[in-house]
């Protein structure tokens, strides 16, 4: 289908049936198809530039910092010495630029199976793409699973950025790529995943949280505010091997000085605390 009609891009999708988010194109800068997925980054009239993966937008210049800050910092600042952390997706380099902030965070490996998607951001989006340029981190190219499967018991943090439940990103929402990822963790390790809308996907946010009850001690559902994510809205899962762990009490809290100097946008402590209060609604219906 062809989503740019009279100068407009349509997020047109069955997982959120009903509703479309629509932006205006000033200019299409990339369009292309790789092994695995139709890849789009077009200049908008009033977001900056999109990257558009399958029909689906994955991020935008002028709300980025939202999801990218807060899939980053609610689980490496639930650890208290996240020294290592493996990040599975996130070809935008987003989460990268993050991790590397962090003062504790002294190595990252990226999992990326499409290679073409960071090219693409290199080239295009390059104010989340020097992440890539981080001196901590190591890249893997290719499949996430195939790589933990070789690396247990190595990380304190994995973030998982993921795209929707569909194609390549499908069987990142199954239990077993949970298990492989409670197997990559250290004893006390913390993982984060891209979760999905309470206002669009209850069903399937439930059925990943009653799997992961099975095996974390401690599991959450935290949430973001993204304008151009379908709802405004978007989740985490969050797991911790330590029965310890209060992912909404963070063991490291940012000063004023560090806010400024890490050049955060979204993330503070009292952020981090608020976004596991849920509405009423989603609450009774994610409560083990």
């Amino acid at each position: 289908m062809n989503r740019i009609q009279n100068g407009w891009f349509s997020e047109i999708n069955d997982q959120w049936p009903g509703q479309a988010l629509s932006l205006e194109v000033d200019e299409i800068l990339f369009e292309g198809k790789s092994k695995y997925q139709d890849i789009l980054v077009f200049k908008s009239k009033h977001h900056g530039k999109v990257l558009v993966l399958d029909g689906v937008i994955q991020c935008t210049d002028r709300d980025e910092f939202s999801y990218q800050e807060m899939i980053t910092f609610l689980p490496l600042n639930s650890h208290p010495c996240p020294k290592k952390v493996l990040i599975v997706g996130g070809g935008d380099g987003g989460v990268i630029r993050e991790v590397s902030k962090h003062p504790a965070v002294e190595s990252i490996v990226q999992c990326e199976i499409d290679g073409e998607v960071i090219e693409v951001c290199k080239k295009y989006l390059p104010n989340m793409a020097k992440g890539f340029s981080s001196p901590k981190l190591t890249q893997y190219i290719g499949d996430g699973f195939d790589y933990m499967k070789k690396h247990e018991n190595e990380f304190d943090v994995i973030i998982t950025d993921s795209s929707d439940p569909v194609g390549p990103a499908e069987s990142l929402f199954q239990e077993s790529y949970y298990k492989l990822m409670k197997k990559a963790l250290k004893p006390d390790g913390v993982l984060c995943c891209q979760g999905e809308c309470i206002w669009l996907h209850i069903p399937l946010i439930t059925s990943v949280l009653e799997f992961c009850r099975g095996l974390f001690p401690v599991v959450s559902y935290g949430y973001t505010t993204i304008p151009t994510y379908p709802s405004g809205q978007i989740g985490f899962i969050l797991c911790s091997n330590n029965k310890d762990t209060r992912f909404d009490q963070p063991v490291t809290e940012f000063t004023e000085n560090q806010l400024e100097e890490l050049q955060l946008k979204y993330y503070d402590a009292e952020v981090h605390k608020t976004a596991f209060i849920l509405p009423r609604f989603a609450k009774k219906a994610l409560s083990p």
